[in-house]
């Protein structure tokens, strides 16, 4: 933001001063030229020649201090004018201000509305935004494009036991881990209570779901520690293919959803749809 420097407003000062100085002494030595007149006019010189001289020299007085009192004027309003851009740009940087204040609020609100605000993942609507974007972009050439839905084995006895606490905390490990297992480009979300999905565009086959899937059994059970509390969980996990179990987002994450009780039933870590 630029600013009316002091040093411009004191440079400004003294030129005023110099003019006012300047306007002044000539006034004064025209006066003084006026008063000599009678002296150093010649002897002979007619008295109407004395008193034109005169009159001339007064009217040049009286220009000067109409110039004086013009820029006299002018300064003040030339002051006025910096007074006022000083003002104006103070307000457009408050303005600034505010408006990057509202700006980095929308964006602290669109967040949390997509978000969990326990381990920040994506929530529930944003997953199935995604969800959508993906089949639409997909074509029969791609590899497959899978939903996991994950469920934590017996999580409501960690709260029942060690209170709430405890089982937020490790539902935000959990969604850490996941996070950690997947690639960079593939979505971990919660999508509420102790249930997570992952959307995984482009996998090459059913081989590497197997694979994947067993990672994040092994990663999500593996002990944690929370404070003096020393405990384990285990995942089951139902995974769902498109275009084989489904072309739409409810469908995908419904026929993952049944897989994954079936998982859960014969305790088989994860189970695809129909197996």
């Amino acid at each position: 933001m630029s600013t009316i420097a002091p040093e411009q407003d004191f440079r400004t000062s003294l030129v005023a001063a110099d003019w006012r100085d300047l306007l002044t002494t000539i006034k004064a030595r025209l006066k003084m030229t006026v008063d000599a007149l009678p002296l150093v006019a010649p002897p002979e010189a007619p008295v109407a020649l004395q008193a034109q001289l005169q009159r001339n020299v007064l009217t040049c007085i009286d220009a000067l201090e109409q110039v004086q009192i013009l820029l006299a004027s002018e300064l003040k309003h030339h002051r006025e004018l910096e007074k006022q851009a000083h003002q104006a740009e103070l307000a457009l940087a408050t303005m600034r201000r505010q408006l990057s204040g509202l700006q980095a609020g929308e964006r602290q609100a669109r967040h949390q509305a997509r978000h969990d605000g326990l381990t920040h993942l994506p929530n529930r609507s944003f997953f199935r935004e995604r969800l959508e974007g993906s089949l639409m972009t997909l074509s029969g050439q791609q590899p497959v494009l899978a939903v996991f839905f994950l469920d934590l084995d017996a999580f409501k006895q960690v709260n029942d036991t060690h209170g709430h606490a405890v089982g937020d905390a490790l539902l935000a490990i959990v969604a850490e881990r996941l996070t950690r297992a997947v690639r960079a480009h593939d979505m971990v979300s919660r999508l509420g209570g102790d249930e997570f999905a992952c959307l995984l565009v482009g996998v090459p086959g059913r081989e590497q779901l197997c694979r994947l899937a067993r990672k994040l059994v092994e990663v999500v059970s593996a002990p944690v520690k929370i404070g003096e509390v020393q405990l384990s969980v285990h995942p089951s996990i139902g995974i769902a293919m498109c275009p084989d179990d489904g072309a739409s987002a409810d469908d995908l994450l419904h026929h993952a959803d049944q897989a994954m009780y079936r998982a859960k039933r014969h305790q088989t870590g994860f189970a695809f749809v129909g197996a």
